[in-house]
């Protein structure tokens, strides 16, 4: 309607609607225009001003100025205030001061000026409002894509030999309570979940860490959510329940493991606690495990994280995780049209935490270390007698 009719019209039209309607501010939302644009158009339609073709719409001069017409200097002070930072090479532009402040600074400085206007303003200068966006990791490694390829290689022969390749890693721990938990869901008018204003661990029933171990050839997700530390012994344990629930069943036959991980944390590349308990872990089953850590400022290209923690974050969203049966239940809930499936259980074990692994126990170790970064890549198989400890 608005591209057929003039301003007088236009606002008549308004009038009329929020007449018919009982309200002005829905129709001043819905059409983009001012309250006061509509209060004028009913305030013409009840005197009888209505337009006439013939007529001048209004006044000589009527209407708003720009408001750098009218004050040619805001431009200039708004770019001194606002800080203005970017790509000089682009167009966009972004400040991180907000319009309240700016508005402050201006009237300070002697202009005046709304919000409404300055964000015009702001906005015809090539300004946008921003967030910060995680994307810096850290420095690359020199062999960071050197070791993708010889990952890559790996997973390729292990493929081949149709020997299972996990992916494993610890998800973010979560409070256990009546806690807001990010995201949005769709539900009906008056039923949203109440939750409490303050997220402090003194309010919790405890705390869950949820690792995980995504059977990459599978598509199968396992999830060990622990109630105590995450310690190179929970990641082991996780990787040892998830053999005996699902491993097994799946690898029968097989003899060797790929396990691949980011290089710091429970499962990290100096962590000696990681590989004691991955050696008793090779004792026990008699797998020869094969480890390929991700180099250093990559771990968010671990497939887990956007196979199976990336799903579990989109499943249980808006969801206050209010007990471990809460977070069980969502979790083993989780599927994706990809075929996705998740086995989660409790581990309410004890992990100790600053465990000291001494040289002798690292030599008892049965490591065969690869010849490319052998820090990044080796194997570790079962010892054919078990020392004593």
């Amino acid at each position: 309607m608005k591209s057929l009719l003039n301003e007088k019209q236009w606002r008549q039209y308004l009038a009329f609607e929020a007449k018919v309607g009982g309200k002005i501010l829905p129709i001043a939302l819905a059409t983009g225009v001012s309250r006061n644009t509509v209060k004028k158009g009913i305030a013409e339609v009840e005197s009888g001003d209505l337009y006439r073709p013939g007529l001048r719409i209004r006044a000589k001069g009527a209407g708003n100025k720009f408001l750098k017409d009218t004050d040619p200097t805001i431009v200039a002070d708004i770019e001194l205030l606002a800080e203005p930072k970017g790509d000089p090479m682009s167009l966009v532009r972004w400040t991180t001061k907000s319009l309240n402040n700016l508005v402050k600074a201006l009237t300070e400085k002697g202009h005046t000026a709304k919000q409404s206007a300055v964000y015009r303003l702001m906005v015809s200068l090539g300004f946008s409002l921003k967030s910060n966006k995680k994307n810096i990791e850290g420095i690359s490694h020199m062999d960071r894509d050197a070791q993708f390829i010889h990952i890559n290689g790996i997973c390729k022969a292990f493929e081949a030999a149709k020997n299972p390749i996990i992916s494993v890693d610890c998800k973010k721990k979560e409070l256990i309570g009546n806690f807001k938990n990010n995201g949005k869901e769709w539900s009906s008018k008056g039923t949203e979940q109440v939750v409490n204003v303050y997220d402090f661990k003194s309010l919790s029933d405890g705390k869950a860490v949820p690792y995980g171990v995504y059977d990459i050839i599978k598509n199968a997700g396992f999830v060990n959510v622990g109630v105590d530390h995450d310690t190179a012994a929970f990641a082991v344990e996780s990787i040892r329940r998830w053999w005996n629930h699902t491993g097994i069943k799946l690898y029968p036959d097989k003899k060797e493991l790929l396990i691949i991980s980011d290089g710091g944390g429970s499962n990290g590349v100096r962590n000696r606690l990681w590989k004691r308990e991955l050696q008793k872990l090779a004792d026990e089953t008699n797998l020869a495990i094969t480890v390929n850590h991700l180099p250093p400022a990559t771990s968010k290209w671990n497939k887990i994280e956007h196979r199976l923690f990336s799903f579990i974050s989109i499943n249980w969203r808006a969801r206050p995780l209010t007990s471990l049966e809460t977070i069980i239940e969502l979790l083993n809930h989780t599927t994706t049209k990809e075929g996705l499936t998740v086995k989660a259980i409790v581990d309410k074990n004890i992990y100790p935490i600053k465990i000291k692994v001494t040289d002798q126990e690292m030599k008892r170790l049965n490591i065969q270390r690869d010849h490319f970064h052998p820090e990044w890549n080796y194997t570790i198989k079962p010892r054919l007698s078990l020392p004593m400890e």
